[in-house]
């Protein structure tokens, strides 16, 4: 296939990029910088300049795809419901240039908001100011072959600049790694390039689900997190009060705990990456 991918050279992107091609399939990647998309370039991507702004360019590309998978987001979050508002308008260029087609297109989201134990089953909060899985079921309704990959909170891998770094760095800055409360609320972790393989997995599927779950380790009490990074960091390991966290603490303080089951049954999807405390638990992962 010829597939589309938004944020090509994202934490996730890239390794849906790396995946797809060695898998066979063809790439043209929406890049912000053509310096920073050089890696995949190198391995055959196309590359598309433009922003998640340029919706004349999202929609002609999208048309030209026989798949899209949309990663891009910005995630500056003193601009949140902007860049929320932005990512919605994308969606909705990106699905109606596939309209009257059996092309599809996965949109990428997670799990805040969602019940503890969560299954693909369970429908998004309607308040959550994130758009992206409203959106994509929006186009499903319309008879666009829409789905959304709900990832895990944390991410991981080495060179991840994602929501554990943010807990790095508070523990490096305050001399101490925290948890909230008695830090039992869980999240879920996934590698990457776990990640990555379920996005293929799912799309040569034919995207015949409304949700999938890229959650490997389906829940990893925050305790046992903050233990990690203060063994590595040498520092304290204690529960502190949300304030804390400063404009983290919703993350920190929340469940962000689901299950894959129906996933990996579905896809034949099983994770052999590093797991989240173990990952954890390398130097390399504090070195950067």
């Amino acid at each position: 296939m010829h597939v589309f991918v938004t944020g090509a050279t994202g934490w996730v992107g890239t390794a849906i990029v790396e995946e797809l091609i060695r898998a066979g399939h063809k790439v043209s990647g929406l890049v912000r910088s053509i310096d920073k998309a050089k890696a995949i370039a190198i391995i055959g991507a196309k590359l598309v300049p433009g922003s998640l702004d340029d919706l004349d360019l999202l929609a002609e590309t999208a048309s030209k795809a026989d798949a899209v998978i949309h990663t891009a987001f910005n995630h500056d979050f003193s601009k949140f419901l902007d860049n929320a508002a932005q990512d919605e308008r994308a969606i909705h260029a990106l699905g109606n240039a596939l309209a009257g087609s059996d092309r599809p297109l996965i949109v990428t989201s997670g799990l805040l908001g969602f019940p503890r134990g969560a299954t693909e089953a369970d429908l998004p909060n309607p308040a959550s100011p994130r758009k992206s899985e409203a959106a994509a079921r929006v186009l499903a309704g319309q008879g666009i072959r829409a789905a959304t990959m709900r990832l895990a909170p944390s991410v991981h891998g080495i060179g991840d600049y994602g929501f554990i770094p943010i807990l790095v760095r508070i523990a490096r800055e305050t001399g101490v790694s925290a948890y909230p409360d008695d830090g039992r609320n869980c999240w879920s972790g996934v590698h990457r390039l776990d990640a990555a393989r379920l996005y293929r997995l799912a799309l040569e599927s034919g995207v015949t689900e409304a949700a999938y779950h890229a959650v490997a380790d389906e829940a990893v009490p925050f305790r046992e997190i903050a233990e990690v990074i203060g063994r590595q960091l040498g520092l304290p390991v204690e529960s502190r009060p949300r304030e804390h966290f400063g404009w983290f603490a919703t993350m920190a303080a929340t469940n962000m705990a689901a299950s894959s089951a129906y996933t990996r049954w579905l896809l034949g999807w099983q994770p052999t990456c590093r797991g989240l405390l173990d990952d954890l638990d390398q130097p390399g992962y504090y070195a950067q």
